[in-house]
């Protein structure tokens, strides 16, 4: 066994690319710790097929000793390289390469920081707040978006007054993550910032994100909004709007409900059939009658379920 690993290690230094492959191959296969340092060495390989197979045979060995060299390799300029590369480590990595992943989120590589910001996701520490802030405010959208999604997976983080002003960033893909961010975070402002977004955003998908962050917060400062966003031009806003409707039942969402039961998509009907009958008021059973006959079996379900609850709640009341 070891006469053949000194065989495939010796000729992974061959001048031949091809034999360089079947070598790396083999290592892979035999997936030995003892193979670590070669494997390591090869990562730096000028061939790509050498470099993604060394990166998925430390993958499959799974030693943390391997970690430094594969951060190395996010700032490659072959994406499937840096792809493999965040992948293995997204699996390596915990909460013992947090300091390390923090300086190296100080590279000035975009590919590095990108990377890294996604890994901080899986670790969850609020330590690393402070080294994220900052990329609130870089010039790069990439950067600011993939800072504003990792704070939804930071721990223990209630309130960040630098997150709030994303909502209103000149790229979308920036908005539709903060839209979702604000969802988790306690602010003062949230819901108003929120409410603005839903009803004020020209992307659909903001729209829709304030929406659910908005059924997060459960606070009835959403009802007028809310109740606007079932106007939306777009249908996964208005069915988003009806499904936070449901969490926080209001009797002046009841007319723009009772107008949704008509909606040309069965989704959004459905979720105002639900919300209507989370209303548990009499006046919603006609509407509720009539969506019985909804040509979308799943509504009419929905519809006779909502008249039932209406009844059990309205035959406990002393």
């Amino acid at each position: 066994m070891n006469n053949d690993l000194e065989y495939w290690l010796e000729m992974l230094r061959s001048p031949d690319v091809n034999e360089r492959i079947v070598a790396i191959k083999t290592l892979q296969h035999l997936g030995d710790d003892k193979t670590i340092h070669a494997l390591i060495v090869a990562l730096k390989d000028e061939n790509i097929t050498v470099q993604k197979i060394a990166i998925s045979a430390l993958w499959e060995i799974a030693n943390p000793v391997a970690i430094p060299a594969l951060i190395e390799c996010l700032n490659s300029v072959d994406i499937d390289i840096r792809t493999e590369a965040a992948s293995a480590l997204n699996e390596l990595i915990t909460q013992d390469e947090l300091l390390y992943l923090l300086d190296k989120l100080q590279s000035n590589n975009i590919n590095t920081q990108l990377n890294i910001l996604m890994l901080l996701r899986k670790i969850h520490d609020i330590q690393s707040l402070p080294d994220i802030l900052p990329f609130l405010e870089s010039d790069n959208p990439e950067l600011r978006e993939a800072a504003i999604t990792t704070l939804r997976y930071i721990n223990q983080l209630e309130k960040c007054p630098q997150a709030l002003n994303l909502i209103f960033d000149e790229s979308a893909l920036v908005r539709r993550s903060a839209a979702l961010t604000l969802g988790h975070l306690q602010d003062s402002e949230v819901i108003i910032i929120l409410s603005q977004a839903l009803t004020n955003d020209s992307d659909w998908q903001v729209r829709r994100n304030a929406s659910k962050s908005l059924a997060i917060h459960e606070n009835y400062q959403a009802i007028s909004a809310l109740t606007i966003a079932l106007n939306d031009e777009h249908w996964q806003v208005r069915k988003s709007a009806a499904q936070a409707l449901q969490k926080i039942p209001d009797i002046q969402a009841m007319p723009k409900l009772i107008q949704a039961l008509t909606d040309e998509y069965a989704d959004v009907r459905k979720e105002a059939v639900i919300a209507l009958g989370n209303l548990a008021n009499p006046a919603v059973i006609n509407s509720l009658q009539q969506a019985l006959d909804d040509p979308d079996r799943e509504v009419s379900i929905q519809a006779q379920r909502a008249i039932l609850k209406n009844q059990k709640d309205k035959s406990s009341l002393p």
